[in-house]
């Protein structure tokens, strides 16, 4: 089964509150096998325009388990902290089993 990872580009309008929210992510990924391969960083752009200056990308077992973290109660009681405080995406991708 391939890993699923959890993509975002955002560009955060209010640190503040963005740090706030940031903060309470970690422990909704504990349930559902996640964790950071980027959060934040030095950002290198080689060519066209970034949507903003933060990335973050979030390894799962699956992506079932990645959208099963996206849905739960857990995440879904601090996601408007990411929606009210940066502009930007999140997806899922699936990842690449050779």
């Amino acid at each position: 089964m391939a890993k699923g990872y959890v993509i975002g580009h955002l560009n955060i309008h209010n640190p503040e509150g963005y740090q706030a929210y940031a903060a309470q992510v970690p422990p909704t990924l504990t349930p559902f096998g996640g964790r950071f391969i980027v959060r934040g960083g030095a950002v290198h752009v080689f060519d066209g325009e970034p949507l903003g200056p933060r990335y973050v990308v979030i390894e799962f077992p699956s992506v079932q388990a990645a959208k099963d973290w996206y849905a739960s109660p857990a995440y879904q009681a601090i996601v408007d902290g990411r929606i009210q405080n940066a502009k930007g995406y999140l997806m899922v991708v699936e990842g690449f089993e050779a």
